[in-house]
């Protein structure tokens, strides 16, 4: 774990990915801390342009994902403002050494670690909680028409997922295994 004056960072076998804990500053009217700096993130070497952000609400054993765009890929800084969430990447980039490998991380209000998904990564959370409040911020734009669900439980990529039977959409349940992707919704 690397540290600069304002936050930690996690470091992740699978190249890209990031992880940061914020620095918390507390007393007893409660607490105070940075979501977002980009010259702090910048001066780490996550240089990037954030043009949307988004929350969603979801209740304990609801699974989200695993979604990527390509076109139009998206990087994410998922934050958890209530509630804990098992969070999944898993790395598209064909030419990759670690094509088809996948980390996770629990993020929550209270550890309020900030997970980054680069583009080239298919994204998912499982609720742990009661419920979640989870922001996220976005490189580009969501665009319906290029987006890809991979298959949450595809045995090839076997994620180890601490719950055996999530709430899904329709989406994600009819999800696209790896070997079925088309060669063109991967990442160079």
């Amino acid at each position: 774990m690397n540290t600069s004056g304002r936050l930690k960072i996690i470091e992740f076998k699978i190249s890209g990915l990031w992880a940061f804990s914020p620095r918390i500053f507390s007393d007893d009217r409660g607490y105070f801390f940075e979501l977002w700096n980009k010259n702090t993130y910048k001066d780490l070497g996550l240089d990037v342009n954030f043009v949307q952000d988004n929350v969603s609400f979801s209740k304990h054993g609801v699974l989200r994902g695993l979604h990527f765009q390509n076109p139009q890929p998206q990087g994410k800084l998922i934050t958890v403002l209530d509630g804990e969430i098992f969070d999944v990447a898993v790395d598209l980039r064909a030419s990759s050494p670690t094509f088809g490998m996948w980390e996770s991380i629990i993020i929550s209000s209270q550890n309020r670690i900030q997970f980054y998904v680069p583009p080239g990564f298919a994204h998912g959370f499982l609720v742990l909680s009661n419920h979640a409040l989870v922001h996220y911020k976005c490189t580009d734009f969501y665009c319906p028409a290029a987006e890809t669900t991979l298959l949450w439980n595809d045995p090839d990529v076997a994620i180890n997922w601490p719950l055996n039977n999530p709430i899904l959409s329709k989406k994600d349940l009819e999800g696209s295994r790896l070997k079925d992707l088309p060669k063109s919704k991967l990442f160079e």
